[in-house]
């Protein structure tokens, strides 16, 4: 990952709409094998340190329940598709949110690996909110794996929302179909 600029927050997500809700789209290159990576993304013990608790039937089919630290998102997760260590989709439920659809695809690139990570399904009117929190899981993931502490998630949150809110911006000025 690279330092902000002064004055200038990096996104590393990008929104857009597909049949009437919202996706955010991030990538980002991590450096780490893919083997490692999708290990942090799969293995509970690893997804403990970075992103939530999660608990349940973790195979293909299966189902697990999962609560997340910076977002406080709570619910049940499905996995969908399961292709180590390339692909894996997850059908999420939450009483609180939208049905969606969690996807990450890692790419190897050398010694690093590539993630992108699409959330799908989300209310185009709070996609700048999803799209910051989004931002801070992945920021958590890169510090885990550099062996630092997770963010301060609300205040990080603050800095991102705004740079989203813009991105949203555009994409409303472009229509949602």
């Amino acid at each position: 990952m690279t330092a902000d600029t002064p004055g200038t927050v990096r996104t590393l997500g990008i929104l857009r709409a597909a049949d009437g809700t919202g996706v955010v789209r991030l990538e980002d290159r991590f450096d780490t094998d893919i083997d490692d990576l999708w290990s942090a993304l799969t293995d509970p013990p690893r997804l403990a340190r970075w992103l939530g608790e999660v608990e349940g039937d973790l195979r293909p089919g299966g189902e697990f329940r999962a609560h997340y630290y910076a977002s406080g998102w709570e619910g049940t997760c499905r996995v969908d598709v399961c292709q180590p260590p390339h692909r894996l989709r997850i059908l999420t439920t939450s009483p609180d949110e939208p049905d969606g659809v969690l996807e990450a695809v890692l790419t190897a690139d050398g010694d690093h690996t590539v993630l992108v990570i699409e959330d799908r399904g989300l209310p185009l009117d709070q996609i700048a909110a999803y799209g910051a929190g989004d931002q801070v899981h992945v920021e958590d993931l890169a510090a885990y794996l550099a062996g630092r502490a997770r963010c301060d998630a609300r205040a990080r949150w603050q800095e991102l929302h705004p740079a989203y809110q813009e991105l949203a911006a555009r994409l409303a000025g472009h229509g949602t179909g």
